[in-house]
């Protein structure tokens, strides 16, 4: 009899013990533990992050944090935690966040263009990775990298093609540098490289061409006409008289700092600058903004014409008249001034 006891009361502490771990397991493992009522939610692991870290992402999302402490230790999760982009889905248990936030790396869409130097890109490459601004602008104008790429810092935002990319949110300034020279190889292939070769440029002499291309007009259909202006005016050794560029080189002077120029006048002609296109020949040292794919392709297949001058159309608000003489062009530029101080724009 009374080890009948002994036996009853074993049972009874192993269903018990039983009942208890069943509770544990549905609670932590089984039982939906999600507190939002979107489809998903999604939380940033930074490089290095603590559980303490990943805990108050977690804590606003979840109906009980304390359930997913007891998995997440159990699971050695809070001792191997791994940075990324991680998407948690309406109803998802304990287990699959974990299970999740430990394998499901999303990779994130980083997009850029026309940017006007690489202080402004630095930004808003850190606006959609981990990495900072300041790491990614001292990673781009690293002059060992710039050397050994033949690169200048005139040059650097050339290896930036702008387009859309996937990389993984935890990408540091460094990944993201070895992905854009990738990319930058991977543009300039064969077809590319040897029309550059038939134009006697190189590809950052190109880039820079197409810079000033793409800041004269941003009408894709228009480029390649105004691409073989710049070519025909290169080759019989006619400066480039380019107005984006006096601008380009007025706002690196403190007294156009935080100024828009919306009419090149005379007195920019004459700063001094090696970006000044009316005082030097040939092409500036480098770009003055980032061109768009669009624009360095005119470049490649410039438009084959006798045209050495062109002037914005005041009808055609984008557009421009284009000429072969240059009283026909005087004509062409007196219409848009005259159409400048129409609008009261002097400066």
């Amino acid at each position: 009899m009374y080890i009948k006891k002994i036996l009853l009361a074993i049972v009874i502490i192993g269903l018990v013990v039983a009942a208890f771990f069943a509770n544990f397991v549905y609670k932590a493992m089984l039982k939906p533990n999600t507190a939002f009522n979107n489809e998903s939610a999604f939380i940033f692991i930074p490089s290095n992050a603590s559980y303490a870290e990943v805990r108050r992402q977690l804590e606003p999302l979840l109906l009980d944090i304390d359930s997913f402490d007891d998995l997440a230790h159990k699971k050695e999760y809070s001792t191997h935690i791994k940075a990324g982009k991680y998407e948690v889905k309406k109803g998802m248990t304990n287990n699959d966040i974990i299970n999740t936030i430990r394998s499901k790396n999303i990779p994130v869409k980083v997009s850029f263009n026309n940017q006007e130097n690489l202080e402004k890109l630095a930004g808003r490459i850190a606006a959609q990775i981990e990495a900072d601004s300041i790491s990614l602008l001292q990673s781009m104008t690293d002059s060992a990298f710039l050397s050994k790429n033949k690169f200048q810092e005139a040059t650097a935002l050339g290896m930036y093609i702008p387009n859309s990319y996937e990389f993984f949110w935890n990408t540091s300034a460094e990944q993201f540098r070895a992905r854009m020279l990738k990319e930058y190889y991977r543009f300039w292939n064969s077809d590319r490289l040897k029309k550059a070769e038939g134009l006697g440029l190189s590809s950052n002499e190109v880039i820079t061409l197409a810079s000033i291309v793409h800041e004269e007009s941003k009408q894709a259909s228009e480029q390649p006409r105004i691409a073989g202006v710049y070519i025909n005016r290169i080759r019989i050794g006619m400066p480039l008289q380019a107005d984006p560029t006096l601008k380009f080189a007025a706002y690196q002077l403190p007294q156009y700092e935080n100024t828009v120029i919306k009419r090149v006048l005379n007195v920019h002609k004459e700063i001094d600058s090696p970006y000044n296109t009316y005082k030097y020949s040939g092409l500036p040292p480098g770009l003055i903004a980032m061109p768009d794919i669009t624009a360095i392709d005119a470049v490649l297949n410039y438009e084959k014409h006798k045209y050495l001058y062109f002037a914005a159309d005041a009808k055609r608000i984008g557009y421009h008249n284009f000429a072969k003489t240059l009283a026909q062009h005087n004509v062409n530029a007196r219409n848009y001034q005259r159409y400048l101080s129409a609008q009261g724009i002097n400066k």
